[in-house]
């Protein structure tokens, strides 16, 4: 494990790397969507509207992205996404699909609880079962709070 993270930052990203082949295949079905779905459910957006009604224009970050589905559904809704995870495997799955299906946004190897970014650089922070599920939410909250511009939005889901 790499000695400068934090232990569990470190155990998560080995646990990621480990399991990064069994999400390949989902990670390409959720990039195939037309419509983002929600949960262990699949609720369908329209049915839930967790996303904001206009995205276009809008500076967006997934937080713990894995393959970066969720990144591509803002995307194709006019945003302008950056992906955030912990996991080199993970990432790699990402920049993988975004080949296949030609979609290009930033892809970052760090974690949520420390981001690099700026303060006040999104307009709208999300996690799908990423670092709402895998980080310490009191660091990785006020991280969110610091990077999102004042009115900014934070959306997670776990279970």
């Amino acid at each position: 494990m790499d000695e400068q993270l934090p232990e569990h930052v470190a155990a998560n990203r080995e646990a990621w790397d480990r399991y990064a082949s069994e999400y390949a295949d989902p990670g390409q079905r959720a990039w195939a969507r037309t419509e983002p779905s929600w949960g262990i459910w699949g609720i369908p957006e329209s049915e839930v509207r967790l996303l904001p009604d206009d995205l276009a224009g809008m500076d967006t970050v997934e937080l713990g992205c894995g393959t970066a589905y969720v990144s591509a559904w803002l995307a194709r809704r006019g945003a302008h996404p950056v992906g955030i995870d912990n996991s080199p495997a993970q990432l790699a799955t990402a920049r993988a699909l975004q080949a296949q299906f030609g979609l290009e946004f930033p892809l970052h190897l760090g974690n949520a609880e420390t981001t690099p970014f700026a303060d006040a650089s999104f307009d709208f922070a999300i996690s799908e079962y990423g670092a709402c599920l895998w980080a310490d939410p009191y660091a990785w909250i006020p991280e969110a709070a610091r990077i999102l511009r004042p009115g900014g939005r934070l959306v997670f889901l776990t279970n």
